[in-house]
C-alpha cells in the first residue's frame, strides 16, 4: 500500500510480527514526564516547571470563575507572562477582574462577539481560497484572525468581505502553514486499524477510547487495543470513538515516553496561554501553549473548526495522541504544520466536545476522593460536558413547612459541576439558591417555604459521575 494517501494523510504499514507481551502491573500515575518534557521543550528546571503548572492551575480556576461571573461583557481570559488577564467590555466588569486579582482590558467585542465572527467564516468555509490555511479567535488581541499565504492576502480579504463580517474585526496575518492530518498517531499507545493503519489512543473512556476522526471511519476495526469505531467526524469536526472489546482496560493515564504515565484528573479547559504537553507514538512528550481556542483549519480533505491551536511540535504518527494541561485532558491531535526539529502549529479537538457527542464518561485516575465521599446520597448520575440533570430522578419533592434545604453535590475530580436548587411559582420552574464555584463540589443552603422544589445539576466543563444528597424541612 502507498505510505501516503493521495489526500495527503500519512499512514503506517502493521510491522509483521509483532510480540505479546503477558499484562503487567501498571505503573503509578505521575507528572514527572510533563516535568521533564517542560524542561527539555521550554527551557525551564524542575522548580520552575511545578511553580509553572501550579500558577496556571490558579489563574484557569479564576479564568472560569470570571468567566460565568460576567456573562456577556467576558471577552476571554489569556496568560501573559504567568498571569491571567482578562478582556472586558465595560469599566464595571474590569473592577470586578481586578478584586479576583486578575488584570482587565477594555476591548470592543465580546467573547461571544468574537465566535459570531469566526461562526460566519466556518459556515462559508467552501468558498475560501486555498491559500487560506485556516482562521481562529485571537482573544489578546480581540480579533479573528485569518491566516493567508504571503502572496494572497489579497484574496483572504475578498473572502472576509464576502462573508460579510465587520473588518476591523478580522486580521489577516501571513503565513506559510500547510496543515495536514497527523494519521500516523498515537495519544498514549499505538493502535491499527484495519489491514494496519497505525493511529493512536487519545484517552480513556468507559467502554473504550477517544481519538481523531481522519483515523477511521465508524464501522472500522482496531487491533492493539481490539475494538471498533463506534462513531468517527471528519472533516467539519475530527473525533471519534472507538469501542474495545472484552479483556482490553481503559486506564485513566496516558504514556510519559519515559517510563511512566501521567495520571487523567478531569478535562477542565485550560486558558490562551497555559502551558501543554502532548503524548504521540512518533516524536513522543513535548510541551508547549494554547495560542487560541475555537480555531478553524482547512486539510486537503475540508475544514475542520472549534479546534485548539498550540505551538506544540507533532509529527506524522501523533495524530489522536493526547494533549493536558497538568493532569487535565484537553483535545486529541487532529494535524498541523511543521515538524519537532525545527518547530511548528499543531491543532487539537477538544476532548469535552468528544464527550458530549457520543455522551462519553473520562476515566481518571489519580485525582483526588471518588464521588460519594463527601456527599452521603444516594442520587447519583452521569453528565457530559454542558449537560444538565434534574434530580431527584428527573421530578421533584414537596415541602409542607419552611426550613432549611441543604444540597451537596460532589463531581468527578478535575471538573467544574454545578448545583442549583429550583422552586415552582405556579407557572415555572425559577432559580432560589445556586453553588458555581470552579471546583467539582458544591454545597448551598437555602431558608425557603413550603411548595414544590428540585436540584438541577450542571456540567459547567469536564463530565463525568456524580453524587447528590440533599435534605429538606
Amino acid at each position: 500500500m502507498d505510505r501516503r494517501l493521495r489526500s495527503g494523510i500519512f499512514v503506517a504499514a502493521m510491522i509483521a510480527g509483532l510480540a505479546t507481551a503477558p499484562a503487567a502491573a501498571a505503573p503509578a500515575p505521575s507528572t514527572d514526564g510533563m516535568l521533564a518534557a517542560m524542561q527539555r521543550d521550554l527551557g525551564l528546571t524542575a522548580g520552575q516547571a511545578a511553580t509553572r503548572l501550579a500558577t496556571e492551575k490558579r489563574a484557569n480556576d479564576t479564568n472560569l470563575v470570571l468567566r460565568k461571573d460576567l456573562g456577556d461583557a467576558y471577552a476571554g481570559g489569556w496568560l501573559a507572562d504567568g498571569k491571567l488577564v482578562v478582556g472586558v467590555t465595560s469599566t464595571g466588569a474590569a473592577t470586578s477582574v481586578r478584586a479576583h486579582g486578575a488584570t482587565a482590558k477594555v476591548v470592543s467585542r465580546s467573547e461571544k462577539a468574537l465566535d459570531t465572527v469566526r461562526f460566519s467564516l466556518d459556515r462559508n468555509r467552501s468558498t475560501a481560497p486555498s491559500s487560506v490555511p485556516g482562521w481562529y479567535v485571537d482573544v489578546p488581541s480581540n480579533t479573528v484572525v485569518v491566516l493567508s499565504r504571503a502572496d494572497a492576502t489579497d484574496a483572504a480579504w475578498r473572502f472576509v468581505r464576502s462573508v460579510r463580517v465587520a473588518a476591523d474585526a478580522v486580521r489577516v496575518v501571513a503565513s506559510d502553514e500547510s496543515p495536514r492530518p497527523l494519521i500516523d498517531v498515537v495519544g498514549g499507545n499505538a493502535y491499527y486499524i484495519g489491514s494496519g493503519t497505525r493511529c493512536s489512543v487519545g484517552f480513556s473512556v468507559t467502554g473504550g477510547f477517544v481519538t481523531a476522526g481522519h483515523c477511521g471511519r465508524t464501522g472500522a476495526t482496531t487491533t492493539q487495543p481490539s475494538g471498533r469505531f463506534a462513531g468517527s467526524s471528519f472533516p467539519g469536526n475530527d473525533y471519534a470513538y472507538v469501542q474495545v472489546n472484552a479483556g482490553n482496560t481503559p486506564v485513566g493515564a496516558v504514556n510519559n515516553y519515559a517510563g511512566g504515565r501521567v495520571a487523567v484528573a478531569g478535562s477542565q479547559d485550560a486558558a490562551v496561554g497555559s502551558t501543554v504537553c502532548r503524548s504521540g507514538s512518533t516524536t513522543g512528550w513535548h510541551c508547549g501553549t494554547i495560542q487560541a481556542r475555537n480555531a478553524s483549519v482547512t486539510y486537503p480533505e475540508g475544514t475542520i473548526t472549534g479546534l485548539i491551536r498550540t505551538n506544540v511540535c507533532a509529527e506524522p504518527g501523533d495524530s489522536g495522541g493526547s494533549l493536558l494541561a497538568g493532569s487535565q485532558a484537553q483535545g486529541v491531535t487532529s494535524g498541523g504544520s511543521g515538524n519537532c526539529g525545527s518547530g511548528g502549529t499543531t491543532f487539537f479537538q477538544p476532548v469535552n466536545e468528544i464527550l458530549q457527542a457520543y455522551n462519553l464518561t473520562l476515566v481518571t485516575d489519580g485525582g483526588g476522593e471518588p464521588p460519594g465521599g463527601e456527599c452521603e446520597g444516594s442520587l447519583t448520575g452521569n453528565l457530559a460536558s454542558g449537560a444538565s440533570a434534574i434530580q431527584p430522578n428527573g421530578g421533584y419533592y414537596q415541602s409542607t413547612g419552611s426550613g432549611a434545604h441543604t444540597g451537596c453535590l460532589d463531581g468527578p475530580p478535575g471538573t467544574d459541576f454545578d448545583l442549583y436548587l429550583q422552586k415552582w411559582n405556579g407557572a415555572s420552574w425559577a432559580d432560589v439558591a445556586s453553588a458555581t464555584s470552579p471546583s467539582p463540589d458544591e454545597t448551598l443552603t437555602y431558608n425557603g417555604t413550603a411548595g414544590y422544589y428540585r436540584y438541577r445539576v450542571h456540567a459547567y466543563s469536564g463530565s463525568g459521575t456524580y453524587t447528590l444528597g440533599y435534605t429538606r424541612p
